[in-house]
């Protein structure tokens, strides 16, 4: 259920929800403009180089800034699996479950993988495989918490449920 495997892009400690997508796109709530713009001010050429099921993985408290929901929203729609971080802003946090965007926390993945390494990560188990390395434990993602992402975040969970 929670199962990607990708190439990773990497970033620093403190990326902040302007760096994810800039306040100039914040006037519009397409997913698709706002994919097209993921990262652009710190890293112009990044979405042209992605791939879909690639994974971020970033240091110590990314999301930090803006209780912006256009950030993981950009992220999702861009491609990106999932995001694996040191930690991460307590409002991004609860916005990437909200938008339905798989996030884990690992303290040391960041210092022992390379920029465009291989990675799987499996949140119904608790570890991320370092293809062709070793295994690092994470804390696996709770079932209700995986109903919200695989009906696509919160809002489309509760008119699932409603509906049902």
């Amino acid at each position: 259920m929670m199962h990607f495997k990708g190439k990773i892009w990497k970033f620093n400690d403190n990326i902040d929800t302007d760096a994810i997508i800039a306040a100039r796109y914040l006037n519009t709530s397409d997913p698709q403009v706002l994919a097209s713009h993921l990262m652009e001010d710190i890293a112009p050429d990044f979405v042209k180089k992605i791939g879909a099921g690639d994974i971020i993985v970033a240091g110590e408290n990314f999301g930090c800034g803006s209780s912006r929901e256009h950030a993981p929203i950009a992220i999702k729609e861009a491609g990106i699996a999932c995001v694996v971080a040191k930690s991460y802003a307590r409002i991004f946090y609860r916005n990437s479950f909200n938008m339905g965007l798989p996030i884990f926390e690992s303290k040391d993945l960041w210092d022992i993988v390379d920029n465009g390494a291989m990675i799987e990560v499996n949140g119904d188990e608790g570890c991320i495989n370092i293809l062709g390395g070793r295994t690092l434990p994470i804390e696996p993602i709770p079932p209700f918490m995986q109903e919200l992402i695989l009906d696509g975040g919160l809002m489309k969970h509760l008119a699932k449920k409603k509906k049902g």
